[in-house]
């Protein structure tokens, strides 16, 4: 039924995949090539420290967007601001001149982002699944039938 490489360190089997936007403070077009390739391997580094992996990762000059896929055992909000702090903490401390000159105080990421989790197979094809999941010993029932 699935298409998709899952993960199964122990006692679970799962895939789970989030889209995640960060912008810029202000919307300032401060990321440049050189800075957006820094950006991904620090989100690479937090992400394996967190038992996460960065799938695939773009930007432009005032945004990034990360797929990534999690462990279900995280706190999302944890794993957010923990990815936009230590990002914002590294790409300061590695770009001081650059970013000094669109923010005279230590800012980078604006406080929202977009977070998305994203499937691996539509809705009908689970629905499918989920309903034909009776034998012909126990045939499943609807509970809406009821």
């Amino acid at each position: 039924m699935y298409d998709y490489e899952t993960t199964s360190p122990s006692n679970a089997i799962y895939t789970i995949r989030l889209h995640i936007v960060f912008v810029t403070k202000y919307r300032r077009k401060i990321l440049t090539p050189e800075l957006l390739d820094a950006l991904e391997g620090a989100f690479t580094e937090i992400l394996a420290s967190w038992r996460c992996a960065l799938i695939e990762f773009s930007g432009e000059a005032d945004h990034v967007h990360l797929l990534i896929s999690i462990h279900p055992a995280l706190n999302l909000s944890d794993l957010i601001n923990n990815l936009k702090s230590a990002s914002a903490r590294r790409m300061r401390n590695r770009f001081t001149d650059h970013l000094a000159k669109f923010y005279a105080k230590p800012y980078f990421w604006h406080r929202a982002y977009y977070l998305g989790s994203v499937g691996t197979v539509s809705s009908e094809r689970v629905k499918h699944y989920v309903e034909s999941q009776g034998t012909q010993e126990r045939p499943r029932t609807s509970h809406r039938n009821l």
